[in-house]
Order: structure tokens, then sequence, then C-alpha cells
């Protein structure tokens, strides 16, 4: 698992761009609307995922998607509910940033790993 943290008015999808090399071998990628990128559907692809990824209302050109297998992303959901179920990681309690990955590395370790 790797971890990135971004300031809070920054793009999901420029986290998602810094982390493309840790990406493990994988034939799909699923990502909400915020993903939804040419640059980031084109580096997917050359990595050899296959972006499961819904269209932007405004977006010109819409891409298809499978949305049976899309509908799997409710994991990825569950999986940042299970994280915010700790006050401090969903207030954002810790300001300082080196703080609040502490307490965000504990948190997923007693989630995941214990």
């Amino acid at each position: 698992m790797v971890l990135y943290l971004t300031p809070g008015q920054t793009a999901d999808i420029k986290g998602a761009v810094m982390l493309s090399s840790h990406l493990p071998p994988a034939r799909y990628m699923l990502a909400d609307k915020a993903y939804d990128a040419d640059h980031w559907r084109a580096r997917l692809r050359q990595q050899g995922i296959c972006p499961v990824i819904p269209n932007k209302r405004n977006r010109k050109q819409f891409h298809s998607f499978d949305a049976m297998r899309y509908k799997g992303r409710n994991v990825i959901e569950r999986m940042f509910g299970r994280l915010k179920d700790f006050r401090r990681i969903a207030t954002r309690y810790d300001k300082n940033a080196t703080n609040f990955m502490a307490a965000l590395c504990l948190a997923a370790l007693i989630c995941y790993w214990i």
C-alpha cells in the first residue's frame, strides 16, 4: 500500500499521476469521474491497464467503460469509509502534514493489518 498526502485543494488526479509508477500489475483500474482525463487514460493504457472510469458530463468525446465492472468500486469507497471511522482522520485533526500522515498510517495499520 502506498499513501501520498497532497494539499487539500489539490485535485485527486494529480496524486494518482504521481503514484502511477507504484501501481501493481493489474488488468483494470476502477476510478470515479474525478479521474476522467485523457492523459490519465493514456498513461494507464501505456502500462497495459484498461481504465474503467465513467465520463464527466461536460466531456466532448465520450469513452466507453464497463458499467458492470465499475460497480465493484464500492470496495474502494468502503475502504476510505473505514479509515474515516477514525475521527482524527475524518476531520483532519492534525494540521501538520507529518502528524496527519503518521495518524493515517496508524489507522491503516489498525484497519488492514491487525
